[in-house]
C-alpha cells in the first residue's frame, strides 16, 4: 500500500469499537499485528469488518438494569488454532446478573501438547479473573 497511515486510523477506531463489540477483538487484534506491512488481502478482511459492523448495529454489549445480581463466568479455548505459531487461543467471559463486565482473548504463551492441557490453563485463567 502506498499510504498506510489511513489504514492505521481505521485500526484504531476499531480497537477502540471492540470496548462495547468484543465479537470483533480477536480479528482486530490480529490485524493490528500487521499495520506495517499491509497487504491487500488485509484491506479484505477489514472491508469485511466495516460490513459487519454495518449489517448488525444491535450487537454488541448489553448492560441490564434489572437482573439478579451473581457472577457467572464462561471459558473456552482453540486448541492449537493460531496458523502461524501452532498455539492455542483462550477466553473466558464475567458476567454480573445478565452484563457482561469483563472478557479476553489471548493466545498462550507457551505451545501445548494436549487439549487437558490447554483447558486447565484456560480454566486457571478465568478463575484467577473471577477472584
Amino acid at each position: 500500500m502506498e499510504d498506510a497511515s489511513s489504514f492505521r486510523r481505521l485500526i484504531g477506531r476499531l480497537i477502540y469499537l471492540t470496548n462495547t463489540r468484543p465479537n470483533i477483538t480477536y480479528v482486530v487484534q490480529h490485524l493490528s499485528q500487521f499495520v506495517v506491512a499491509l497487504t491487500s488481502a488485509h484491506q479484505q478482511v477489514v472491508v469485511q469488518i466495516l460490513k459487519y459492523i454495518k449489517g448488525s448495529p444491535g450487537v454488541g454489549i448489553f448492560l441490564s438494569a434489572v437482573s439478579k445480581i451473581h457472577l457467572k463466568g464462561i471459558s473456552d479455548f482453540d486448541w492449537a488454532s493460531c496458523i502461524d505459531t501452532k498455539r492455542t487461543i483462550t477466553g473466558y467471559a464475567m458476567y454480573i446478573g445478565d452484563s457482561l463486565i469483563s472478557w479476553k482473548s489471548k493466545k498462550q504463551a507457551t505451545v501445548s501438547r494436549s487439549s487437558s492441557e490447554v483447558e486447565y490453563r484456560a480454566l486457571a485463567c478465568t478463575i484467577c479473573e473471577l477472584q
